[in-house]
């Protein structure tokens, strides 16, 4: 009985040495994921970051480009003519997805991402030492325009590949809230770049905005993108991608680099269109009340420009500060349900809301609520997006479907927005035309919404409607 007990005593004490040398050898396992983890959340946030900052500043400074690049047409169409560069700049983002999507799926999440930092901050950078109309003549807005496409052909794998890259890092419970990042990464360069204009407009005159301030945003992309191009090159790529890749045969990534694509469009080209309709609202909503809205502000609402972009950086805060909270509500009540109440909220109040906004007599604490409300509405959007995106392709074309979709959106709607409603009021004469025009794009992704089948909280390990459960 009692040798029994030692032996008894023995084995216990030798399970107990055992687990806890199993505790101990698997803490530093753990440890060095949330590490990755957090170096991925910095990598996908500078990218991010730079390219919306210097997309701010354009839309911002919007007034004063259109008056260096095109001084010779009228004051309306200096604006309808620098918004009309703006749209341009997104003809090369679906050939961008195309390309940065295949690179992203064939050589991996990393790779893609470091060369796309590096081409979009220094096609940025050029924009700031470009000269305007007065030394080189109409030279300069063709520079500008040739620009503004080299920096939408590489932002068009900025958004997709860094929203891939988190939502393969992080733990399927927690992706709706980490993967939330990327579209807070990009408010808080919208509200950086709203605030330094504002403090540009401030302390600058109008001669030193249109001579050289204007140029100061666009400058600072080329420090910034070489910190987020160092951060990104010592990066291991995703746990997710990384095994898809042990699985594969051994010939040569560059034997085949446009797969990816041949995969896409045979095995998944209704999942591309139903996630493009759903991007659509991202797209119009996001340029509408986060760009465009100081411009509309301050043209058709009659406050002046400082007093607009501060309005909007205020609408931005409450964007960044209620975003994680809408990417935690979607790991709890799945994507869909996030994005079709976002849907059923614009096309219930924006109507409503612009028509409270264009009646406030110059009542400003008005239009600033409006905007807190649209802010709030837009982050049950753009909260859950990325991740729906992610979930919705399986991970050998994941990078070129989320691309594909955001992008095609993008360029067909978003970046087209500002000019849109710019020109539609100033044909029309009603500044209620934004408004219906986003109540319209709210209707098709609503019905794009219905239609899809997103895996929430798999492991994205699977294809699409294999081993996991919708919502």
């Amino acid at each position: 009985m009692r040798a029994h007990m030692i032996a008894s005593c023995t084995v216990e004490s030798t399970n107990m040495s055992t687990n806890a040398n199993h505790q101990h050898a698997t803490h530093p396992d753990e440890h060095e994921r949330a590490v990755a983890l957090s170096r991925a959340a910095k990598a996908s946030f500078i990218g991010n970051f730079i390219e919306w900052f210097d997309y701010a500043s354009y839309g911002y400074l919007a007034v004063i480009i259109g008056r260096v690049f095109f001084p010779e047409s009228e004051s309306g169409l200096q604006t309808l003519s620098a918004f009309a560069v703006f749209a341009m700049s997104f003809i090369l983002r679906p050939v961008g997805a195309v390309v940065w999507g295949a690179w992203g799926d064939r050589w991996g999440r990393r790779w893609a991402l470091s060369w796309s930092i590096l081409i979009m901050s220094g096609s940025t950078f050029l924009i700031g030492i470009l000269p305007g109309f007065a030394a080189i003549g109409w030279w300069a807005a063709i520079l500008l325009l040739l620009l503004r496409m080299v920096q939408g052909f590489s932002a068009s794998g900025e958004y997709a590949g860094a929203g891939t890259f988190l939502a393969e890092y992080a733990p399927a419970s927690k992706r709706g809230m980490y993967t939330s990042l990327v579209p807070a990464s990009t408010a808080t360069g919208l509200l950086a770049g709203s605030l330094m204009v504002s403090g540009m407009l401030v302390v600058m005159d109008d001669a030193a905005m249109q001579s050289w301030g204007w140029r100061i945003p666009f400058l600072l992309a080329g420090p910034l993108g070489l910190i987020g191009r160092y951060i990104r090159v010592h990066l291991e790529d995703s746990p997710v991608y990384q095994a898809m890749v042990e699985e594969l045969p051994s010939e040569p990534k560059s034997s085949n680099w446009a797969e990816p694509l041949r995969l896409l469009a045979y095995n998944h080209l209704g999942d591309v269109l139903i996630t493009f309709g759903v991007s659509c609202l991202n797209a119009v909503a996001f340029y509408m009340l986060l760009s465009y809205m100081p411009t509309y502000v301050h043209e058709e609402l009659g406050f002046s420009q400082d007093t607009a972009t501060m309005a909007t950086s205020i609408m931005l805060t409450v964007y960044i500060a209620a975003i994680f909270f809408m990417g935690h509500l979607s790991d709890s009540f799945g994507r869909r349900k996030m994005l079709i109440a976002a849907c059923v909220a614009f096309i219930v109040l924006t109507v409503p809301l612009f028509y409270v906004m264009t009646h406030a007599a110059g009542m400003l604490w008005v239009v600033i609520a409006c905007q807190i409300v649209f802010a709030l509405i837009l982050t049950a959007n753009d909260g859950t997006l990325a991740t729906f995106l992610a979930e919705s392709f399986p991970t050998n074309v994941r990078y070129s479907g989320f691309a594909l979709s955001f992008n095609g959106a993008n360029a067909l709607l978003g970046g087209t927005t500002p000019l849109i409603v710019t020109w539609l009021i100033k044909v029309t004469g009603v500044t209620l035309v934004p408004a219906f025009y986003l109540t319209a794009v709210a209707i098709i992704a609503m019905i794009a919404i219905v239609k899809s089948r997103v895996i929430h909280g798999s492991e994205l390990t699977e294809a699409v409607g294999e081993g996991a459960s919708d919502e």
